[in-house]
């Protein structure tokens, strides 16, 4: 790709989706773009940005932004958020007055590994939450993404990485060489096409709002603004659940769960603010 096709694809990313293409790693660019092109039927990449800069094409910028937007997930990875959900968060949440539903949010679900994994935790542990009822909800700015998470249907290496062989055989099926979640199980989820820089509040408050190794990809600016729309989305007393080693320490109103990488709780009656 040329350079100026390279700077036309990064400014065109980061003003759509926040995301920054490490310039360290342009060989992503080339697997990510190359299946476009193809689809596309442009002999090139530098065809296809040509094409972009000459029709300013909304289906194909938007495609464009959405192959590079991150799209990596596994089931129950890095296990430990989800013993946090399934030991402290879901018990408190479920003891609090009120018949409030509790509202689980993966704000960057990818292809549904990880709110699947939420919907199987909330499914096995529906006994020991007394009448309290959840909904779960899963968005991302991909439309393939979520074509595929709402269809719940994985290879056999998706399925190997993460899941356990016990919640495999209760609830999902064999489909020839796939393996798709059971219908139960997805209709437990809610889906919707998402945007992180927008404005969040017409989706309502949360109590539990995963939305991890995304931030990492954003500048400072970026950074900062999402997480303060993340957190101004949670009830009081919810939980933000980020990667490990992201961090939203900066935001007033949010207090980092003691022993927990990147997991936070909004304080009762705090505004999170950055």
């Amino acid at each position: 790709m040329t350079p100026a096709n390279e700077e036309v694809l990064r400014r065109l990313v980061h003003g759509r989706s926040g995301v920054v293409i490490d310039r360290a790693k342009s060989y992503a660019i080339e697997s990510a773009l190359s299946p476009i092109a193809r689809r596309e039927n442009f002999a090139s990449i530098d065809e296809l940005m040509n094409a972009i800069r000459e029709r300013r094409d909304e289906r194909l910028m938007w495609a464009v932004t959405e192959a590079m937007s991150p799209q990596e997930t596994q089931f129950f990875r890095d296990s430990s958020p989800f013993s946090v959900v399934r030991e402290v968060m879901l018990p408190r949440l479920a003891g609090r007055a009120g018949d409030a539903p509790i509202r689980i949010w993966s704000g960057a679900c990818a292809t549904g590994q990880e709110i699947y994994s939420l919907a199987m935790i909330a499914d096995e542990d529906r006994p020991k939450l007394g009448s309290s009822k959840i909904e779960l909800f899963g968005s991302d700015i991909s439309e393939a993404a979520l074509a595929k998470a709402q269809a719940g249907l994985y290879t056999q290496f998706e399925i190997q990485r993460g899941l356990p062989i016990k919640l495999l055989l209760r609830y999902f099926q064999r489909e020839g060489e796939m393996w798709q979640a059971a219908p139960s199980l997805r209709q437990m989820v809610r889906w919707k096409r998402i945007n992180l820089l927008a404005d969040l509040t017409p989706l309502g408050q949360f109590d539990i709002v995963f939305c991890r190794y995304v931030t990492s990809y954003f500048d400072e600016p970026t950074r900062a603004r999402v997480l303060a729309g993340l957190a101004q989305s949670l009830n009081d007393g919810g939980y933000l659940v980020l990667g490990a080693d992201e961090s939203a320490d900066a935001l007033q109103g949010l207090t980092r769960l003691v022993g927990q990488p990147g997991v936070y709780v909004r304080e009762q009656g705090q505004r999170a603010v950055a």
